[in-house]
């Protein structure tokens, strides 16, 4: 059987090193913490030796999925303390192939650069109309609210009596019109609650970095325990 690589030549790096399964988890269980993690407890977490995972998690850094630095356990310091331990996280860089090659990216900022350059307001106002919309869309193909807000590419996270969204999927575009599609963000959102019958105002603008601007409080979370 032909490796991955014979049957794609022209993969990129990121993608090729998705490849291998157990690199995959180990990407996934990272991807999946709030805060940079140990070799070690990405070892234990995917039940392999802490030497392999060094040497996949290195790959994913040289593939530039994830990103490095160091440090002590907190609370830990001094002479004797040892050396800072070696953690990954995400980075920001996104990936993505379409065959044939398309450019959706440029045109939604394209798009956003009209909506930004409306001086009326109203295009902006048919967008979060729109968005609302699509929302409302979206509750209609899957009552389970994480299982959308997953297939939609949030990252949903159920903490106590809130949702918790890891990801923004308009990261890269909401980077030159932050107002823009935060705003859209809120509103796609509201539809969903609403669609769902959920209070629409459970949808909250709280931006952090590393998240995306919006969680979603209180009765939509506990509909969904």
């Amino acid at each position: 059987m032909k490796s991955y690589d014979e049957q794609a030549p022209d993969a990129t790096p990121e993608l090729a090193a998705l490849a291998d399964p157990v690199r995959r988890r180990l990407y996934e269980f990272v991807a999946d913490q709030d805060t940079p993690a140990r070799r070690d407890t990405a070892a234990d977490a995917v039940g392999i030796s802490r030497t392999l995972a060094a040497y996949h998690l290195d790959r994913l850094v040289e593939a530039g999925l994830l990103s490095t630095s160091y440090a002590r356990p907190a609370g830990q310091g001094g002479p004797g303390a040892g050396r800072p331990a070696k953690l990954y996280e995400t980075t920001q860089d996104e990936v993505s192939v379409t065959v044939p090659p398309r450019s959706y990216d440029v045109l939604a900022g394209v798009l956003a650069d009209a909506v930004a350059a409306d001086a009326s307001g109203g295009v902006q106002t048919a967008l979060l109309a729109a968005a609302e919309q699509e929302g409302r869309k979206a509750a209609a193909e899957d009552d389970d609210l994480l299982a959308t807000l997953r297939a939609r590419g949030y990252e949903p996270e159920l903490v106590d009596d809130e949702i918790d969204l890891h990801n923004c999927p308009f990261h890269h575009l909401a980077q030159r019109h932050v107002e823009l599609v935060c705003g859209l963000n809120h509103s796609l959102l509201r539809g969903l609650l609403a669609g769902r019958g959920d209070d629409p105002e459970c949808a909250r603008l709280a931006p952090r970095p590393g998240h995306c601007c919006v969680t979603i409080r209180a009765s939509a979370a506990e509909r969904t325990a």
